[in-house]
């Protein structure tokens, strides 16, 4: 008994580690990596500045992060072209545009939600002093409207193809124009310099005959300024204007988010199709499937690039203590978002339109809601049943609501990924405009649309978040080391929001339904009413194809008794 007993253990130990084999696998290397790297900081050969070593280190980390790009592009269009061309809108009416709407509105509220926490919280400006954050990057004389402008650009690419490897941004060049007016001045005058709209310091000449002065090379942010030279001789002035002349042209880099747009557009084009558009559709869905088997095996060497990335991260490093504390402080801004996400923005939208108890849904959600902490996957079967038969939710709106749900729906991870793009940023010392935390909040939303529910396909979305915005991609292992725990509470967030979802569609597709219903019934009405008139002529019942049955003798009821 003892024995049978102990085979039975070994049993469910050893498939509890085959269904978690790659978590494991993962947390394994990230420990390895982590000793590792503070190992070879120990060795007097291993320093930050032997650049050289810390190269070769993270050459398997390198290859990770290759292959990881490499995938972005066709992920983005079969993922979301399959997902928006296989929504059946036609049959599915107003609740499936009630359905899209809500989904598309939590999502971006999720981001904003996010961004507003890393902009407050600051996680990755924690252990710094402020004489510390010096900013990156070069300082150029843009406006925030022209970042704007050049984000509504990048939505709509000239040309679909250089967009997998070139985006629209707007620079400044300083053109100098020559301007020569006579003047019955011929002495030694004094001068200003001034922009067009605002007076700057007056500057008095020092060399005789001629009076000359030239802008600072440190003045910046004035659109146009003159300089003028004075002749003493020949009773000219002449000036010279500086002006700045904004131009379009192009960086390197993947328009992101150009090819997120138009894959909307055109999987919303293949949708309204219908059967015209299916073989096309059938090839993105080929397309995305492979897609995902090639991510599966990606995500398979991962443990091994992910341990030689944390090796040389740590080496490189000058402080770890900040490190470890601007993680943690990470870790605290997505846990808060997905808290308030979760238990007081979702609750708040199901108060407001079903008016009903929130956390008494939520209660009879629990055993889906554990699942997904468990498997860390957003499977569409649990819900539906704890949605029929915990809430009573309407089945053909669980129907709906679910399995779209589960591809479309990522609240969690649309926060997730704002949060650690501005994150890794505020680490690097980069400070965002404008258009670029536009540009978060809208890849993120939009990669979440195609994030599919299955564990780890955050860590291939988050590399497009931040090929978006030009952030290194190998910075990924900032946040993998606990990516694994944050991925479960995410993807509880992600079921929550389905579930939510499906009791407001319910609410507002009331009238509908009861429509539906009255429809099926006068539908079988009619169908019994056609049967009871077909005409029966000498006890044989004729069909439309004249075919005589004769009518089924009904035997008598016996008088025995």
């Amino acid at each position: 008994m003892d024995s049978k007993h102990s085979k039975s253990l070994c049993q469910k130990v050893k498939v509890a580690i085959l269904n978690n084999l790659l978590i494991i696998l993962i947390v394994t290397g990230v420990s390895i990596g982590i000793a590792l790297g503070l190992g070879l900081r120990t060795d007097p050969a291993w320093t930050p500045i032997e650049k050289r070593k810390i190269f070769y280190l993270r050459f398997p980390g390198d290859i990770l992060m290759s292959m990881l790009k490499m995938l972005i592009l066709p992920l983005i269009i079969s993922s979301i072209i399959t997902s928006l061309g296989g929504l059946d809108l036609r049959s599915s009416g107003k609740m499936g545009v009630r359905t899209i709407i809500y989904f598309l509105t939590t999502t971006f509220a999720a981001v904003v939600l996010g961004i507003i926490l890393v902009l407050a919280i600051q996680p990755g400006h924690r252990g710094k002093s402020k004489n510390e954050i010096e900013r990156a990057g070069k300082s150029t004389n843009t406006e925030p409207l022209d970042a704007l402008f050049d984000l509504i650009r990048s939505c709509f690419p000239e040309n679909i193809v250089s967009a997998c490897f070139e985006k629209p941004t707007t620079v400044i060049n300083i053109e100098k124009v020559q301007i020569t007016t006579a003047s019955p001045m011929t002495t030694n005058t004094a001068m200003n310099i001034s922009n067009m709209s605002t007076p700057m310091s007056t500057v008095t000449a020092t060399s005789i005959g001629t009076a000359t002065a030239t802008m600072a090379d440190n003045v910046s942010n004035f659109t146009a300024y003159t300089t003028t030279t004075i002749g003493t001789s020949t009773g000219t002035v002449m000036k010279y204007l500086e002006i700045e002349s904004p131009k379009v042209t192009t960086a390197d880099g993947m328009n992101v988010l150009g090819i997120i747009v138009f894959s909307i557009f055109f999987g919303v084009v293949l949708a309204k199709m219908g059967k015209e558009g299916k073989p096309l559709l059938d090839f993105f869905t080929s397309l995305y499937t492979a897609t995902m088997i090639l991510i599966r095996l990606v995500i398979w060497f991962s443990p091994v690039g992910i341990m030689f990335l944390i090796a040389s991260k740590l080496v490189e490093m000058k402080d770890i203590s900040a490190i470890f504390m601007q993680i943690g402080f990470y870790c605290l801004t997505v846990l808060v978002g997905l808290a308030i996400h979760g238990l007081i923005v979702l609750p708040m939208l199901y108060l407001i339109f079903v008016r009903k108890n929130p956390y008494r849904f939520m209660y009879n959600m629990l055993k889906a809601l554990l699942t997904a902490w468990g498997t860390a996957s957003s499977s569409a079967t649990v819900t539906m049943e704890c949605l029929e038969y915990n809430n009573k939710v309407d089945i053909r709106v669980a129907k709906l609501v679910a399995p779209v749900g589960s591809t479309v729906n990522m609240d969690g991870t649309a926060l997730y990924e704002a949060v650690a793009a501005i994150f890794i940023a505020q680490v690097n010392n980069i400070s965002f405009n404008i258009g670029q935390v536009i540009t978060v909040s809208l890849t993120a939303t939009a990669a979440a649309i195609g994030a599919a529910g299955i564990p780890e396909a955050g860590l291939v979305t988050m590399a497009i978040v931040l090929t978006a915005v030009n952030l290194p991609v190998e910075d990924i292992t900032l946040i993998i080391a606990i990516d694994w725990l944050l991925d479960r509470f995410r993807t509880t967030v992600n079921v929550l929001g389905d579930a939510i979802g499906a009791g407001i569609v319910e609410k507002l597709s009331i009238d509908d339904l009861r429509k539906m219903d009255e429809d099926e019934t006068n539908t079988a009405i009619s169908s019994t009413d056609n049967d009871s008139n077909i005409p029966i002529q000498n006890g044989i019942i004729k069909t439309e194809n004249d075919v005589i049955d004769p009518v089924p003798s009904v035997p008598m009821a016996s008088t025995n008794f």
